[in-house]
């Protein structure tokens, strides 16, 4: 005869033997995993072929000539050729100088930094980060993750877009370049840091008036995996800004020199004489080639038959608002962000190249 105390044993037995065999939900929080998110990268192949096709056109306009000697017996040729190297010499030094100073930028210099430097103020962070642009250096291509970057860490959205349009337009390497593109006309190194901070520094009131909590801004996540060791960063930034930069930087020599040599002389003189048309135009020139501002001025200093306003309507116009940036931007920002913020920027970088031309050129 089975007593309570057997009954309460055996019913403790079935419930120790239920809860072996069906464990139920874990208490507590779940263990951390162990697996990291993955970087972002881009194909090994496609970065290959584009370093090979650019190394192969670098490398044929440099030494070329003995090899094709039959083909340049033209003097709109040997132009063509003169030109093409001299841009392309020209101006590769500073554009490495500027993707390795960009890339320490991103990987060494913490992000919450900038946060931390601005005013609390948004429309007095604006001037700030406009400003800032002059001591920290990176081409338009890294301009980009690294104002998503600020955006994450707290920086308002139109600090970060002061920053975003002055970075590439006033860092040292770019008024360097400036200078040695133009030399003897200090006028022209000063218009262009005039305009661009008056460029970044209006488009950042302008989203604080019109922008400011819509929500047409998709503030992106971070392309580094966290975690990821600097050098790494350093590394795959360089060579990402570098294979992107060249690549354009190529494309707009050959399209300057052609530009100078096919295009009939009174075709330009006919467009370089209406001062507003040679602005527009040549804003729009600097739109569609898409060359890095380290080089752009090497580009600009070429169209001797342009005014320096106008010309200085490309170098203005180009480090913010190209058919790269507009790419770039849509793919970080968002699409309903570029389409409007690309004729924003055109517009207001138009004005002010003829207002600071007409004031200091």
């Amino acid at each position: 005869m089975s007593t309570p105390a057997d009954s309460a044993e055996a019913t403790e037995d079935r419930d120790s033997a239920a809860t072996t065999a069906d464990p139920g939900p874990p208490v507590g929080p779940p263990p951390a995993s162990s697996e990291q998110p993955k970087e972002e990268k881009e194909p090994a192949g496609s970065s290959i072929a584009f370093t090979a096709t650019l190394i192969l056109l670098v490398g044929l306009a440099l030494f070329g000539r003995p090899i094709f000697a039959g083909l340049f017996t033209d003097d709109g040729v040997r132009t063509w050729a003169t030109m093409f190297v001299g841009v392309t010499v020209q101006a590769l030094p500073f554009l490495v100088l500027g993707v390795l100073l960009s890339a320490a930028l991103t990987a060494f210099v913490p992000a919450s930094f900038f946060a931390k430097a601005l005013p609390k103020h948004p429309a007095l962070a604006v001037p700030v980060a406009s400003a800032s642009g002059v001591i920290l250096p990176g081409c338009e291509c890294a301009s980009v993750p690294v104002s998503a970057a600020l955006m994450n860490r707290g920086v308002t959205p139109a600090a970060a877009i002061a920053f975003l349009l002055s970075a590439p337009a006033i860092n040292p390497v770019v008024l360097a370049s400036t200078a040695v593109a133009f030399p003897g006309q200090p006028k022209v190194v000063v218009a262009r840091a005039v305009a661009s901070i008056a460029i970044s520094m209006t488009l950042g009131w302008l989203w604080l008036l019109t922008g400011k909590g819509s929500s047409w801004l998709k503030i992106p996540k971070n392309r580094h995996a966290e975690g990821t060791a600097k050098l790494e960063v350093f590394r795959s930034s360089m060579l990402h800004d570098f294979l992107h930069a060249g690549g354009f930087l190529v494309v707009g020599a050959a399209a300057a020199a052609t530009l100078n040599v096919v295009v009939p002389r009174e075709w330009l003189d006919h467009v370089a004489s209406n001062l507003l048309l040679s602005v527009v135009v040549l804003g729009l020139l600097a739109v569609l080639l898409a060359i890095c501002s380290e080089a752009d001025a090497f580009v600009a200093a070429s169209l001797t038959q342009f005014s320096l306003t106008a010309r200085l309507a490309f170098m203005v116009v180009g480090p913010v608002v190209d058919v790269k940036l507009i790419a770039l931007q849509a793919g970080t920002f968002g699409p309903r962000f570029a389409i409007r913020f690309a004729p924003a920027t055109f517009v207001v970088a138009i004005l002010s190249s003829l207002l600071v031309g007409w004031w200091l050129l």
